[in-house]
């Protein structure tokens, strides 16, 4: 098969140890990009990645942020879905008892109730600083301007997490998707899309490929219905049981260059 793009996740699969971009992994996807375009697909907001981005030299490609919630081509907003207001106001009526850290996010904004261990875990991993607002306020605020949380992040006991997840699933399973990546965290979106829905309308409105001609890599459960699509699912060594078991091939662990390695076997790259 010609292929004639790439996806790639980035927690948990395009990573190294320490949350950076290998060397080899930069080598690669430079070089690769001189041919095919490589776009960077993830649960993180824009901010969160654009240093990714320049850091490979494809600062010109386009990004797929927050789980398929946001996508910008050429830093404007081709698409945009966000979790309805009401939804946030509940769920935030609801933590009130729990105290779970409830990360909002709306396109470059980030916004979160204390810098707590929480907040300053994720400033470390992602490289970008919120801005410290309570949940009531940052509603209250969006309110105002008559918009929403493109994601939600609930950080905190396990226990409190699985009522949360009690929670939205009981009230608005067909509104939600909710990923939790780990026991301690759950990244909630809306249901209109998915990192396949932005897979398919960059292809169709921007690339003009079919989506048999592109490569998708991933780990995790927000990954299944792309690797399941693409032309090329690559599930990196590390992934969750149930993406190696749909997963076309599996590569090497994320942190030991699986992604870097596929492409240079695929491309025949140095």
């Amino acid at each position: 098969m010609n292929y004639k793009i790439v996806f790639s996740d980035i927690d948990g699969t395009l990573l190294n140890k320490d949350r950076k971009l290998s060397d080899l992994t930069k080598k690669v996807i430079r070089e690769l990009n001189s041919q095919i375009p490589v776009i960077l697909i993830s649960s993180r907001m824009p901010q969160a990645m654009r240093h990714l981005q320049e850091q490979l030299h494809i600062s010109h490609q386009p990004l797929i942020c927050y789980n398929g919630g946001l996508i910008l081509v050429d830093n404007k907003t081709v698409s945009s879905t966000e979790i309805p207001l009401e939804i946030v106001e509940e769920l935030n009526t609801f933590n009130s008892s729990l105290e779970c850290h409830l990360s909002l996010y709306h396109n470059e904004e980030w916004y979160v109730p204390q810098m707590d261990k929480w907040a300053l875990r994720e400033e470390n991993n992602t490289e970008v600083t919120p801005t410290v607002l309570s949940n009531d306020k940052v509603i209250e605020k969006w309110k105002g301007e008559e918009k929403s949380a493109h994601k939600i992040m609930c950080m905190g006991e396990e226990t409190h997490i699985d009522q949360i997840v009690d929670f939205l699933s009981a009230n608005f399973q067909d509104k939600l998707h909710l990923y939790r990546s780990k026991l301690t965290y759950l990244e909630v979106a809306s249901r209109k899309v998915s990192k396949l829905t932005a897979i398919n309308q960059l292809l169709k409105e921007h690339f003009h490929y079919d989506i048999k001609e592109a490569i998708a890599f991933g780990d995790n459960f927000n990954d299944y219905e792309m690797l399941q699509a693409a032309g090329l699912g690559i599930a990196v060594g590390n992934a969750k049981p149930e993406i190696l078991e749909i997963a076309n091939e599996i590569t090497h662990h994320g942190k030991e260059d699986g992604v870097a390695k596929s492409l240079q076997k695929l491309f025949k790259l140095s």
